[in-house]
């Protein structure tokens, strides 16, 4: 996991940007957990909605504490889906997902590896169960 985290640090992969990421995007994988806690109905911490902590023009090392806050929550909530499908997990893990499927139009660079290494979570998922349809149909919509 470090070293696919350490891809998202690479410096000069993504435009600098003078607003950065929101603050509650930094706050960590506990706020990102609160917050998937109301999937699938509407998802933000502080306001400020899932996708919208992931532009390409966030500064490598904001997207690094963001992506590992991400992966994270990732992991942990795929290995709770894989035991259940249809639990509040597996809907969760598919907003997550759904989230960043919406933020990667247009992404590249640093957001795209981090899309990516997201996706191989889900290798133990079954990714066709209601909950995480739900969860992702919700997450691409609104998250």
């Amino acid at each position: 996991m470090l070293c696919c985290l350490a891809l998202i640090a690479v410096p000069g992969c993504s435009r600098q940007s003078d607003e950065g990421v929101p603050a509650a995007c930094r706050e960590g994988e506990e706020t990102v957990r609160r917050a998937l806690e109301s999937a699938p109905r509407n998802v933000s911490m502080d306001g400020t909605l899932l996708s919208e902590c992931l532009d390409d023009t966030t500064s490598g090392g904001e997207l690094q504490s963001v992506g590992a806050a991400y992966v994270t929550v990732a992991a942990d909530l795929a290995m709770a889906a894989a035991r259940d499908p249809d639990s509040r997990e597996s809907t969760q893990l598919g907003f997550l997902v759904g989230a960043l499927r919406r933020a990667e139009t247009g992404a590249q660079g640093v957001g795209a590896e981090l899309q990516r290494r997201i996706e191989q979570e889900l290798s133990v998922v079954d990714t066709s169960s209601p909950a995480f349809q739900r969860g992702l149909a919700a997450g691409r919509r609104a998250g």
